[in-house]
């Protein structure tokens, strides 16, 4: 990955979180960018789809999208995340592909 960028630049985060869509849209579900705050560092990002009725998807905001995003842009202090609460909770459920792999693959006896 890039050196982290100190310039304040709404659109490279917008192309960042455009590059991080795919990964979200594998399972069922979609990220928004809602929100660039240069002068507080805080972005705010959406999940949408079956993100909206998932039980991990705090972790994809703060674990990936957040991680992602502050590593890349040093001025960024926060990554707020918020779910799409309009989309039906049981439509939600039935687009979700549960595509979360552990980072080591089970051990064998």
């Amino acid at each position: 990955m890039d050196s982290p960028n100190d310039e304040r630049d709404p659109e490279a985060v917008r192309d960042l979180i455009e590059q991080l869509r795919p990964a979200v849209q594998y399972d069922g579900g979609d990220l928004e960018l809602v929100d660039v705050n240069t002068e507080t560092g805080v972005v705010r990002v959406r999940l949408t789809g079956a993100c909206s009725s998932c039980a991990i998807s705090t972790s994809t905001i703060q674990l990936g999208v957040e991680r992602i995003v502050k590593g890349r842009f040093s001025w960024v202090t926060a990554v707020e995340g918020e779910l799409d609460e309009e989309f039906d909770f049981a439509a939600s459920a039935a687009l979700g592909r549960g595509g979360w792999v552990p980072l080591r693959p089970p051990t064998t006896a």
